[in-house]
């Protein structure tokens, strides 16, 4: 069967975006991860909602941010047009990263059907297939940022959102106009990112025991011929 540099590259690239989008996806669809924070951070308490209040106004704000409702709405907290404002840039990057999930399976999936099809398999570099490099370049560039977060996730935080949001400043909630701020401290965000973190260097270890794998099976069906 015939090898293809181009069909390893492009491999690579799409399996890396898959594991980094699908990572983030996690805590924007799982909700469960949200609500399990409330009674540990004692949000009910500090904000003086119930519960089933506080669930509600984080169920509308993630409707909104993944573009299942057209209008901004908190629940019961109050909202301002700032605020409002900071939420469509980040349903903008929502969205943006779910767009980046399908089209990164859909098109590892048409790769794996042409490359039947053509009879073609991605070359492998230095011994190692597609998977293997974007497992490894991914933990590679996320251990060095997490452990960059680790030193100080304040300002990481700040620099996450200058990148995010360039020229811009509404993401620095005023709690007395946009209380909604107060349900989702940075304990959260934080927890989100050790989340994702987790998520990915899971990913990358099972991508690069698979390669592993297979590359030792491959091996030995040399050996046997």
């Amino acid at each position: 069967m015939k090898t293809s540099k181009p069909l390893s590259l492009l491999s690579a690239l799409l399996t890396a975006l898959a594991v980094l989008s699908g990572s983030i996806a996690a805590p924007l669809l799982c909700r469960p991860f949200y609500y399990a924070h409330i009674g540990p951070m004692g949000l009910a308490e500090y904000v003086g909602l119930t519960p089933e209040q506080i669930r509600q106004a984080f169920d509308q704000v993630m409707d909104f941010c993944l573009g299942l409702r057209p209008d901004f709405a908190a629940g019961v907290l109050p909202w301002s047009q700032s605020g409002a404002d900071h939420f469509a840039d980040v349903r903008r990057l929502f969205l943006l990263n779910l767009r980046v999930l399908a089209l990164s399976l859909a098109g590892l999936l048409l790769l794996l059907v042409c490359s039947r099809l053509k009879h073609v398999r991605p070359y492998c570099f230095r011994g190692r297939g597609p998977g293997f490099w974007a497992a490894a370049g991914l933990a590679a560039v996320f251990l060095v940022v997490g452990g960059l977060a680790a030193l100080d996730f304040d300002r990481a935080f700040m620099i996450f959102h200058a990148i995010s949001f360039p020229g811009k400043t509404n993401w620095l909630f005023d709690w007395r106009t946009d209380p909604v701020i107060l349900i989702l401290p940075e304990t959260f965000f934080r927890n989100c990112a050790l989340l994702i973190l987790a998520l990915v260097m899971l990913w990358c270890a099972v991508l690069i025991f698979a390669d592993l794998w297979a590359g030792k099976r491959r091996k030995q069906r040399g050996q046997s011929l």
